[in-house]
């Protein structure tokens, strides 16, 4: 066997087990009960693209099928806060453990249950790049929230969480929770799905020419915010830096941090960039709001 085709297998593997297929102490639910909204059949069959680089990625492609993969601490480690992950990948695939699985673990191990959102990808033709993972993310907001109660864990105190793409998607959920961009199919529609707090990790797409895209609309009402941007990032920094201007006129409390260097897509994994201390501010900041303080929810 190549070297290449045993990564492939090594990645295949791994893909089972970081989706819950392999490993039944994940539960995974669909975000959709039945037919999702718009797809039309013209996308192909799921699959994990071979690994690249020396820090290989498992990299999924043509998700149709939104699902959501729960991750939760030990029983007597929660906290009740809650964090929807939503990996990057351009919104053509889905960076899945350097941004998924690897931060629900980290979630857990500051008591937070973690909920990874497998969102469609690649882009939908004739559709905005973020319409499609709109409607998973707003939707799995509400499906979480509405069952609290089954996940102990406080209706108050969900967050979302994202990654270059992922991060725009985040932003974009977190400033859009007055509309949606389908039809209510069930009562889990009613149960509001705006982020109690987001969490911003290199975020893309944030800004168009001089001002912030259209799609982030932020106001009095956005959710506080974290940011975490590098300096040296091709992404940049100034999507970050112009979404906190605007949280910090409008009287939202978030907390802005520019990295001397870091580059992009460094997610959780340490390196001798500053950048990679991000988790311990983000944590900080989280305990600051009264997010990881531990309290029976009912």
């Amino acid at each position: 066997m190549t070297v290449h085709r045993f990564l492939v297998a090594i990645a295949l593997s791994l893909i089972c087990a970081a989706t819950g297929l392999a490993d039944e102490k994940r539960p995974v639910f669909k975000v959709w009960p039945g037919k999702v909204p718009g797809e039309i059949g013209d996308i192909g069959e799921e699959s994990a693209l071979p690994p690249r680089g020396t820090k290989p990625v498992i990299r999924l492609s043509n998700v149709t099928q939104p699902t959501v993969t729960v991750y939760q601490p030990p029983q007597k480690n929660r906290n009740g806060a809650a964090v929807v992950v939503c990996p990057g990948g351009g919104y053509n695939i889905l960076a899945w453990d350097l941004e998924g699985t690897e931060v629900a673990e980290w979630l857990n191990s500051i008591g937070v249950t973690a909920f990874v959102l497998k969102y469609r990808v690649p882009r939908r033709k004739n559709r905005e790049k973020h319409e499609a993972p709109l409607q998973d993310a707003q939707r799995t907001l509400s499906l979480v929230r509405s069952q609290a109660e089954k996940f102990g864990i406080d209706p108050k105190r969900i967050g979302i969480l994202g990654f270059s793409a992922g991060g725009h998607l985040s932003a974009t959920t977190s400033t859009n929770f007055d509309k949606r961009p389908y039809k209510s199919i069930d009562k889990a529609d009613e149960v509001s799905c705006r982020p109690d707090f987001a969490v911003l990790i290199y975020p893309a797409y944030l800004i168009a020419g001089d001002s912030l895209a259209p799609e982030i609309r932020v106001t009095k009402q956005s959710p506080p915010t974290f940011f975490a941007h590098a300096y040296n990032d091709g992404i940049t920094p100034e999507n970050s830096i112009r979404m906190f201007l605007a949280l910090r006129k409008a009287g939202v409390k978030s907390a802005l941090h520019v990295y001397a260097s870091g580059g992009h897509g460094f997610g959780l994994r340490p390196t001798d960039s500053p950048s990679s201390t991000w988790p311990v501010s983000c944590e900080a900041w989280m305990k600051s709001l009264d997010l990881l303080k531990k309290e029976t929810t009912k």
